[in-house]
């Protein structure tokens, strides 16, 4: 009866703290993130309080967290638009993919971590921060500019790119075989590329069948049969993530809009619990020492991630105004770089890992938003310096005629359509 009390106290202090913080950073409009990783770590091993009582629901309520943080991620795209965004998209996130994963496999190996830490860490460094991201695009009000059609196709294939990758981290975690390995990765691509099919064609009958006028029931059977599906997935070594991320997306129309309605809120609840059992599982006094490590990192995959975003605007035909806001607004990382390195951090491969993932995460998350406001305006400012300095006919000192200033186009407007 007293470990029942204490448990409840602990708890109730974890979320009452939770929604503190949570509506502190809403009223300085920033992520409340980085703050639910700093109360993991106060609470945590070596932190100022540590709970013991409690953290058993917490482990498994964070990985309630993961799995719902798929699942609404897989609600917002349909299986046709999956599709098109592979078809048309693809060389942008191929740039994606090898500009930000290389920093981090490179800082792994020069740290003598191995290659198993090598393809964590490169997932840490490679996969931006939807949540973040597409907070900072409604903040800016910039949910109508040319260019972030672009932001959410690079979005869209990193998420993509998750069914393939937490497979192959899974295994390699596990210490499988080759063999072993290839076949846990082969049936995660046969179920990824069956359900897909299975979306595309039969969509609307399983979302038929799911379907229920009476919230409660919508509530538990998308809820029962996300969890039943991501239970499958992780016994078959498949990672219970790309699980339910599959089963959001083979939901579509006012059944997807419904259980999204719905899940929200149990959705924003679990993800921050998530935060701080990974918080909790890092020792405050284990970061100070991977922190310039974790810091050259920073600075090199925000400017890595600034150039892929920028890319991937111009082969658009964005503007160079939009292209550098495309770049600065998709540095944030978030949620999905702390799921990649939480699994290492379960599997024990590596313990200066998750000091270096989180200590990554919280300066990128507090400072992505600002390159995401900044970057446009201090680029045009550096670029038209350089052209007054090194004008068309030569130097200054040549007598060349300075630039004439460019004509403004509809891409470099704020928004689509507006004159």
């Amino acid at each position: 009866m007293h470990s029942s009390a204490i448990f409840l106290i602990e708890f109730g202090a974890i979320i009452l703290g939770l929604g503190l913080l949570g509506r502190f950073a809403g009223r300085f409009q920033f992520s409340p993130i980085p703050l639910y990783l700093l109360a993991g770590l106060a609470f945590g091993q070596g932190g100022l309080l540590p709970l013991d009582t409690s953290e058993e629901f917490v482990a498994i309520g964070a990985e309630i967290g993961v799995i719902l943080l798929l699942l609404m991620l897989g609600l917002e795209y349909t299986a046709s638009d999956l599709v098109s965004n592979l078809k048309t998209q693809y060389p942008a996130g191929l740039v994606d993919a090898a500009l930000n994963a290389l920093p981090g496999a490179a800082m792994a190996f020069l740290l003598g971590w191995g290659p198993v830490a090598a393809v964590v860490l490169a997932g840490v460094t490679w996969i931006s921060s939807s949540g973040v991201i597409a907070k900072v695009l409604g903040d800016l009000g910039r949910l109508g500019n040319r260019e972030t059609p672009v932001i959410l196709s690079i979005l869209v294939l990193e998420d993509l790119s998750m069914a393939v990758y937490l497979p192959i981290i899974t295994a390699l975690l596990a210490g499988t075989s080759l063999a072993a390995g290839s076949i846990t990765l082969a049936i995660a691509l046969g179920v990824a590329g069956l359900v897909l099919l299975l979306a595309v064609r039969y969509g609307r009958h399983i979302s038929r069948f799911v379907s229920s006028d009476d919230p409660e029931k919508l509530l538990l059977v998308v809820l029962g049969l996300t969890l039943l599906v991501a239970g499958i997935a992780q016994e078959l070594q498949v990672s219970a993530a790309v699980g339910a991320f599959l089963v959001g997306i083979a939901l579509s129309g006012e059944v997807a809009e419904g259980a999204h309605n719905l899940l929200a809120p149990l959705r924003d609840l679990f993800a921050a619990v998530f935060f701080v059992f990974f918080g909790l599982h890092t020792d405050p006094s284990s970061i100070p020492p991977v922190l310039l490590p974790a810091l050259v990192l920073a600075v090199v995959t925000a400017g890595t991630k600034i150039a892929s975003g920028y890319w991937a605007a111009k082969r658009a035909g964005v503007s160079a105004k939009g292209r550098w806001r495309a770049g600065g607004t998709l540095v944030a990382r978030g949620e999905f770089s702390i799921v990649i390195a939480g699994l290492a951090v379960t599997a024990g491969i590596e313990p200066s890992l998750g000091p270096l993932a989180t200590a990554y995460v919280l300066i990128l998350v507090i400072f992505g938003p600002l390159t995401a406001r900044y970057t446009e305006p201090v680029a045009m400012r550096l670029t038209a310096r350089l052209g007054k300095t090194h004008p068309a006919g030569g130097t200054p000192a040549e007598g060349g005629a300075p630039l004439a200033e460019p004509k403004e186009t509809m891409d470099d407007q704020d928004t689509v359509g507006r004159s």
